[in-house]
């Protein structure tokens, strides 16, 4: 059967090869699956319940949960099938943005999860006229549950209404978040969504049957192009929250997965576990474990070891990377990383411990991917993202800016690329760039494309609008910078400031665990993070570190001074409207600009 909408995916699967589990989760303590048919069965009731509501092709219903859930997928398809646009919403938006976000796309209808997502939306009501009512998910006293409006009745008012539903037709409403100004809502196709499952049907590492992972938000369009590409190729999936991974009774150990999705900031979580457990052992087993992981630090993706160099490795997998895989459920064939550069320590770690990492680059308005680093041998390397994704066309525009040799502003064309911004005909006439007969996606992103073993790989240098500017008037990119300190364990978050200044600076986040070891092996009582900090010789390792990495840089990218913060950057807190870090886990950098503002002050003398 052709597939050319978004919902054809599951009938697709089944056709080719039904699941008995297709769709599960843990609820109450216990998993819970749906087969393929009984996916399509709730998703025609939810079709047939969303038609006797009244609802028309165009119409926007809004989705809200705090985690992944079958049933969000469910209503997701039975949305779709009938021309009701998807217009996922994020859990922790500021109040303001949930006003702004259910007026710009006139919501009808919305359906929420568990917490106080139903006391938000009620306290948002009366300020949105579209909206006619909501519903959740979960059964709660004095709350509609969203089952109440399925049908048994109009079966083929369905399949007339899916008759009509077009791959060119808008599928989904997707908000960015809007760091500066209102958020744009992202137009995004049934065709759109599927060049991008189409694209990687054949370069991901599992098979129909295997176990896929997912715990980034669907309201992301990384996590839902994902879903849909599972749901394509029958890939089982089990859907949790990123706060149920870990630990010796975490999902990942219970699923047992062949594949995920994730962003950078969690591996590095992942890594900061291990790396904490290692510092817990003693003696010679915490030789061995440090050994191991200094072996890694030369890999390379194809690279081969033989002779001496291949027994070392052979015994610290058997020893030490076999208690790595266990940890992530000893299946996992591949993880692909997104949404923010992931850090070359990252990859060298898992993939030299036999866990495959790979990189994917986009944006929510590429439907998101636009390169891809493979699987197969010669397709990845550590020091780029990989090659475009089949019918995606890549650009790069150095006509604009003070860029290096080779690099420029990343442009993309394809399938892939949005339709606009849902009533924003600005914001879409400066993103969109109509040459040579096609519609070209000005990404912001900065890079260059590289040859690797004769192949051409999307290397991406650093964010357009992220670039600091010093006073001497040199341009410096904060992501490489911020991408290679994070390698080091002491080390949990930082970001680069030097806007209209003479000189680079950090504002540094220890890692807790680490520096509290650390200082238990250097002398220093431990009484504390807000102590710690102040330290003398704590400063000096601090700096010391620096010293280390500043020489991989030009001059002016040196970090000249620094201040450490004992604090926790969150990408929730309160309301949402102050938090540091982004729904991915990236830095928002204006806010934590405006909080450390006396900090930055004290750095610079101001």
């Amino acid at each position: 059967m052709e597939v050319t909408r978004v919902f054809d995916c599951i009938y697709y699967q089944q056709k080719t090869h039904p699941l008995k589990k297709s769709l599960g989760h843990k609820k109450d303590g216990k998993w819970i699956y749906y087969s393929t048919d009984e996916i399509i069965e709730k998703a025609n009731k939810i079709s047939r319940g969303l038609l006797k509501l009244g609802l028309q092709a165009g119409d926007k219903v809004a989705l809200i949960s705090y985690q992944n859930r079958p049933e969000w997928i469910m209503m997701d398809i039975g949305m779709a099938q009938i021309g009701v646009v998807n217009v996922p919403v994020y859990p922790t938006i500021a109040p303001k943005d949930y006003d702004y976000i259910f007026n710009d796309s006139q919501v009808k209808y919305v359906v929420v999860g568990d917490g106080d997502l139903y006391d938000k939306v009620t306290k948002a009501r009366p300020n949105i006229p579209s909206l006619i009512d909501i519903y959740s998910f979960d059964k709660t006293e004095g709350v509609k549950h969203y089952e109440e409006f399925w049908s048994d009745e109009g079966a083929d008012a369905v399949e007339a209404a899916k008759a009509k539903v077009w791959t060119d037709d808008l599928a989904t409403i997707i908000y960015t978040s809007g760091t500066t100004g209102n958020p744009k809502g992202v137009m995004l196709s049934h065709k759109n969504i599927l060049s991008n499952v189409m694209a990687v049907r054949e370069i991901m590492p599992h098979k129909a049957g295997d176990i896929c992972l997912s715990f980034l938000p669907l309201c992301h369009i990384f996590e839902r192009t994902s879903t849909y590409s599972y749901l394509f190729n029958s890939f089982e999936i089990v859907q949790t929250g990123t706060d149920n991974l870990g630990g010796e009774d975490g999902d990942l150990r219970a699923v047992k997965p062949h594949f995920f999705t994730t962003v950078p900031r969690l591996l590095e979580k992942v890594y900061e576990k291990i790396y904490n457990k290692g510092l817990e052992l003693t003696g010679a087993k915490k030789k061995l474990f440090f050994w191991a992981l200094s072996l890694t630090e030369d890999y390379e993706y194809g690279k081969e070891y033989s002779g001496m160099a291949g027994i070392k490795r052979s015994i610290a997998d058997k020893l030490i990377y076999s208690k790595w895989r266990e940890a992530l459920g000893g299946n996992v064939k591949g993880i692909l990383t997104g949404a923010a550069a992931c850090p070359t320590k990252m990859k060298q770690v898992f993939s030299a411990a036999g866990v495959p990492i790979r990189e994917g680059y986009g944006l929510t308005e590429s439907s998101p991917g636009l390169a891809i680093g493979r699987y197969d041998k010669g397709g990845a390397t550590m020091s780029a993202i990989g090659p475009a994704l089949l019918g995606v066309e890549i650009m790069i525009d150095s006509s604009d800016g003070n860029y290096k040799p080779g690099e420029g502003e990343i442009l993309a064309a394809g399938d892939n690329i949005m339709m606009g911004y849902h009533n924003n005909e600005k914001a879409t006439s400066e993103v969109i760039l109509e040459k040579d007969g096609k519609r070209w996606l000005k990404t912001g992103d900065i890079g260059k494309m590289v040859d690797v073993n004769g192949t051409d790989m999307l290397k991406i240098t650093d964010r357009k609008k992220e670039l600091l500017k010093t006073s001497g008037g040199k341009y410096v990119a904060p992501a490489p910078i911020e991408s290679r300190f994070k390698e080091n364990f002491l080390i949990e978050q930082i970001m680069v400031i030097g806007e209209k200044q003479k000189f680079v600076s950090a504002l540094i986040l220890p890692a807790e665990e680490a520096l509290k070891d650390w200082c238990m092996n250097n002398g220093v009582a431990w009484t504390g993070m807000s102590d710690a900090i102040k330290n003398e010789k704590v400063l000096a390792e601090f700096q010391r570190i620096c010293e280390e990495y500043n020489p991989e840089f030009a001059h002016i990218e040196q970090i000249k001074k620094f201040k450490l913060l004992a604090v926790q950057w969150e990408p929730m807190k309160g309301d949402g409207s102050d938090a540091e870090l982004t729904p991915t886990l990236k830095l928002k950098r204006r806010v934590i600009r405006e909080k450390h503002k006396s900090d930055i002050s004290n750095i610079y003398d101001i």
